[in-house]
């Protein structure tokens, strides 16, 4: 059956895409698509009134297809044909999915039609839900809905673990009520809801586990959909909750999937700064008769055993006869402390952009925030610096060496080197980045770090480890010659951008670092010197760690190999002017050279740690960690040193460059003792 001119018209507008469901000026599209001209109220309402027909004819087009789409509540809402698309819908969706679209026929067109734009496609297809859980909250009915929804799935499941509902494998919902719900639970997510942990627990074990001895699931597709709806608004208890499914399905590939998404839902979580400082500490203490399993977190996570006041250096026999899946648990459970102690200071980190303070106050007592530093407003303005949580009842934020002056920052990382203080990030050392003349002049983009060939796969890892997406490089398999990674940062309210382009097949070059700021859900190109100082600093921050790890410099063999413009590159950045990285880098080691046992073969300079040797002297970049060698700056390759700084403290070591430069001077500091001929080599050439 062929469609009118008109119908067709509207199917084509209702089938496009609109690039942001939210911001979709609905009315204005669709009487522009059917001959009307916006702004202009009579013409409008005229031209709406003539749309009745047509939407009547798709309307029936639409019902009369086999997949059934969201696009006929909104045309059924022109055409006044509510109840026979409610009827319609009834007979092909099971009732959870049913009550959604009684809740959708209640609105009026445009906001159907955003819910229909919003979850593209056919019902049983995969729906686009960017930014879906935070419009549904202000939509009549649907917070209701999605708890009742919510509260009628978990009561289906227990009604199938009972045996009061036949048991079918993977029949639990249809896909209708699946994706249905999958929408209700983002949302509950998104708003956070104080009911949600205790009711997605229980409809999570419900789904997870056959009643049976089978290792079918009651619905693997709503598992994971609750899945990816955690990985858009993670919570601790929601990831709680997934991890305890993890362990307790007998599907052998669900866990694996799961594992594969807490990789991404983990680092989700250390954006989320409002639900992420409930973490739990991790800390246990669990007795076993005359011995005790002691998970702490001080180290980052780490699980011991003791006998009294004895650490014992292994697990006691007897636990491990006796209480072997203890045993098993609590090996778990340490390694899902230490990435809950990862995805803390995560949060911390981001949380210096934050326009708002976080609750920081939920961290009181947790052995995390005794090892950081912490400004209290005593006063109005008045900002008092202080280990610890330790002054009650006034604002708190985070203390950065941005906002100090020299001599406070000077004593603070003195406060830490003295006390060997293993914060959970570079604090008080962490670089500062300022605008320079250059990029004052360049305006609304910096170049400090652009022109860098850099390993690819290597810069790909960092910018999933610093919370940057970014689309694959390449021209095979979809890639792009060139793309831009993004990171967001102050609550999603700026966005820092890192052009780069393919350079040869595994290599990448680095391009110009912009910003954009959010203005009424839009992203507006701003100049760098409206950049809020803590945003620039860290997106930069981020961006010199790319270079600084990635960049082929750092690899000591791409003096002899590879083409000889990527040669004339690797000698000219080996050596360098330092980085704010370096930089740091420098200060560190002027605290520790006095401390070394080689002491007096080392002098620092502006660049290089200097190490007098037996047979040489030796320079050592303090960017590269790359070495010349007096008197003619021949260049030295050594690909790895010895571990002779073991047992020396270092207060940070974020990308292992401080303590290979540490290594690499140990070595040579002793050059006659060393044996490697390729090393031996070059020393008496």
């Amino acid at each position: 059956m062929h469609l009118s001119p008109l119908a067709e018209r509207l199917l084509r507008l209702l089938d496009g895409s609109a690039p942001d469901p939210t911001h979709w000026p609905v009315r204005s599209q669709l009487t522009t698509a059917m001959g009307g001209r916006p702004g202009d109220g009579p013409v409008v309402d005229q031209t709406w009134g003539n749309m009745v027909a047509p939407a009547r004819e798709l309307t029936g087009r639409l019902l009369r297809d086999d997949r059934l789409s969201f696009a006929a509540l909104v045309t059924a809402g022109l055409a006044d044909m509510d109840a026979e698309v409610r009827a319609r819908f009834a007979e092909a969706l099971g009732p959870i999915a049913v009550a959604e679209v009684d809740v959708v026929l209640g609105w009026d067109v445009e906001s159907r039609a955003l819910f229909a734009e919003a979850a593209r496609g056919p019902v049983f297809a995969e729906p686009r839900l960017t930014g879906l859980g935070e419009w549904l909250g202000g939509l009549p009915g649907y917070p209701a809905f999605a708890r009742a929804a919510l509260e009628q799935a978990e009561a289906r499941v227990a009604a199938i673990q009972v045996g009061e509902i036949p048991y079918r494998a993977d029949k639990a919902f249809d896909p209708g009520e699946t994706r249905a719900l999958g929408r209700a639970v983002r949302l509950a997510l998104h708003r956070d809801e104080p009911w949600l942990p205790a009711l997605l627990d229980g409809l999570l074990r419900g789904v997870a586990v056959a009643p049976t001895d089978a290792r079918t699931l009651p619905s693997q597709a709503l598992l994971f959909e609750i899945a990816r709806a955690v990985e858009d608004h993670p919570t601790p208890e929601a990831i709680s909750s997934l991890r305890a499914v993890r362990r307790c399905t007998r599907h052998a590939g669900v866990p694996k999937q799961l594992d594969r998404m807490f990789k991404r839902i983990e680092p989700a979580l250390a954006e989320r700064l409002e639900v992420a400082f409930r973490l739990p500490d991790g800390r246990v203490r669990q007795a076993f008769g005359d011995h005790t399993a002691v998970i702490s977190i001080e180290g980052g996570g780490e699980l011991s055993w003791w006998h009294g006041d004895k650490k014992l250096r292994s697990v006691p026999a007897a636990v491990r006869r006796e209480h072997p899946e203890a045993v098993k648990r609590l090996r778990e459970q340490v390694k899902l402390v230490q990435q809950q102690q990862v995805t803390l200071a995560r949060a911390l980190e981001a949380s210096y952009t934050a326009e708002k303070a976080p609750p920081y106050r939920q961290l009181e007592g947790h052995p995390i925030a005794e090892r950081l530093i912490w400004e209290f407003e005593v006063s109005p303005g008045v900002w008092r610096a202080e280990l610890g949580l330790g002054v009650p009842d006034v604002p708190v934020r985070q203390w950065h060496p941005a906002r100090a002056s020299v001599e406070e920052v000077r004593a603070w990382r003195e406060v830490v080197q003295s006390k060997e203080l293993r914060q959970p990030y570079k604090q008080a050392f962490r670089e500062v980045y300022l605008l320079t003349p250059a990029e004052e002049e360049t305006r609304d983009h910096s170049r400090r770090f652009a022109d860098h060939v850099v390993d690819y796969r290597r810069l790909r890892a960092l910018f999933k480890a610093r919370g940057w997406k970014s689309n694959y490089l390449g021209p095979w398999d979809g890639g792009f010659d060139g793309d831009d990674a993004r990171r967001l940062l102050a609550g999603g309210q700026w966005r820092a951008t890192l052009t780069h382009g393919l350079y040869d097949e595994g290599f990448a070059l680095t391009g110009n670092v912009l910003f954009h700021r959010l203005v009424e859900g839009r992203w507006h190109l701003e100049p760098l010197a409206e950049v809020p100082t803590l945003v620039f600093s860290e997106a930069m921050r981020d961006v010199d760690l790319f270079v600084g790890v990635s960049s082929i410099t750092a690899d000591p063999r791409w003096a002899e190999d590879g083409p000889e413009a990527l040669r004339t590159y690797w000698r000219s950045g080996s050596f360098a002017a330092l980085a704010p990285s370096a930089e740091i880098r420098r200060e560190v080691l002027s605290r520790l050279l006095p401390r070394l046992a080689i002491s007096d073969r080392c002098t620092l300079t502006d660049r290089f740690l200097v190490v007098r040797g037996d047979l040489r002297t030796y320079k050592i970049h303090l960017g590269s960690a790359n070495i010349l060698m007096e008197p003619n700056d021949a260049y030295l390759c050594i690909v790895a040193g010895r571990d002779s700084q073991a047992g020396l403290f270092l207060p940070f070591e974020e990308d292992g460059r401080l303590a290979l430069i540490l290594s690499k001077a140990f070595l040579l500091a002793d050059d006659t003792a060393i044996t490697d001929p390729s090393i031996t080599r070059q020393l008496r050439s």
